[in-house]
């Protein structure tokens, strides 16, 4: 009884303090999936089944309206109904609430002050905690101090702040509540060469979060110079990006960078992503368009998608040993696809668990093909 009052003591102090050890509520083994709750009307909730080997739903996503947590999807009633209705069927799942995204703004003051960080984390305590929907937030700040979209408010202060932030979540949510975040790894961003850790004190959020998401994947975009791949396993020598960035820029690179940074490997979760990237490139080149300069980048939504191309005339498809990737090549259309399939994703996955991750997680289930292809190869099923 001694050492379990101490214990408990412990993990008391901890809370109060602004950090915690990895929650009760983490698994050895985390089989993480994003839900965009714009896939609600073609692939619900309610279509993942009690058998999905996932083991952590984050819901995608909670915006910052003056201030204060809001959920604008007209569906949210709907898909918060369907989450407690799926954790009732396998109570081992875990859901939490991802607040942020690409494009979305706020963060930067909601987190100045110490009065406008407890204004934002109660409104999301009173918003997604009342229930028993959500298990924990997922805090994806798109980004800190400098990256993001241009039109979205950041100050050098916001470094800090995200840290500050955090361990207001963690105090008001306790140690039985997950807190995480989507962190990002492309060495690419809109201000140009992009440092995850000029964005983020990466060691301390370490310590006070469950654990972090690593986006090991947009590490190819439109704001890369030539065609490249989403999410390489490897740096590619003859990669034309500078190589002080390319080193980092891959999914190998970027979790030795974390580690380097204080992030040991029982905080990160490696991410795979279940869509494509795609680029009209100007040339073929000696390398099926491969590292090619080019005109406009489009998006792949999906496995399904990347299939289909891959099954029409006119596409051929290759593998780089390297980056442990295929892509598509269109050579009379100069059109270009970095995608994932089952095996490259098997492959990140394996890398994991031989690096001691927590697990794996992709965005989004909503981009896997009709037999949960690319999940069953994440989870191992594959």
């Amino acid at each position: 009884m001694l050492r379990k009052g101490l214990a408990v003591a412990l993990a008391a102090l901890s809370v109060s303090a602004g950090t915690a050890p990895l929650a009760e509520a983490a698994p050895r083994k985390i089989v993480g999936a994003y839900y965009g709750n714009w896939y609600s009307g073609s692939k619900p909730i309610s279509s993942i089944p009690t058998t999905t080997p996932i083991t952590h739903l984050f819901y995608a996503f909670a915006l910052i309206e003056n201030g204060k947590c809001v959920m604008t999807a007209p569906t949210a009633a709907k898909d918060f109904a369907d989450i407690r209705d799926l954790k009732k069927r396998k109570p081992s799942l875990k859901a939490l609430i991802s607040l942020g995204g690409w494009g979305a703004g706020g963060f930067s003051d909601a987190a100045l002050t110490p009065a406008s960080r407890s204004t934002l984390v109660q409104s999301c305590v009173d918003l997604f905690f009342r229930d028993g929907t959500f298990d924990g937030i997922d805090i994806d700040w798109e980004f800190p101090v400098y990256g993001g979209p241009a039109e979205i408010t950041d100050r050098p202060a916001d470094r800090r702040n995200m840290t500050l932030l955090t361990k207001d979540f963690r105090r008001a949510l306790g140690s039985r509540k997950l807190v995480t975040a989507a962190l990002p790894a492309g060495r690419l961003q809109t201000d140009g060469p992009y440092d995850p850790a000029k964005s983020f004190e990466l060691r301390e959020l370490a310590r006070v979060m469950d654990f972090i998401n690593v986006m090991t994947y947009d590490l190819g975009t439109g704001f890369s110079p030539v065609a490249t791949f989403n999410a390489g396993f490897r740096e590619v020598s003859n990669d034309p990006m500078p190589t002080a960035d390319r080193k980092w820029n891959n999914v190998v690179g970027a979790i030795d960078y974390y580690q380097r940074h204080g992030v040991p490997p029982r905080k990160m979760v490696l991410g795979v992503p279940f869509y494509g990237r795609g680029f009209n490139v100007k040339t073929e080149g000696p390398q099926h368009g491969l590292y090619q300069p080019y005109d406009s980048a489009f998006w792949v939504d999906g496995y399904d998608e990347a299939l289909k191309l891959k099954n029409t005339p006119g596409w051929q498809e290759y593998w780089h040993p390297v980056a442990q990737s295929p892509w598509l090549f269109n050579a009379a259309e100069k059109k270009f696809v970095s995608y994932e399939n089952p095996r490259s994703i098997g492959i990140r996955a394996g890398f994991a668990r031989s690096r001691g991750l927590l697990g794996t997680f992709m965005w989004e289930v909503g981009h896997d093909d009709a037999q949960h292809s690319l999940l069953n190869a994440m989870s191992g099923r594959g």
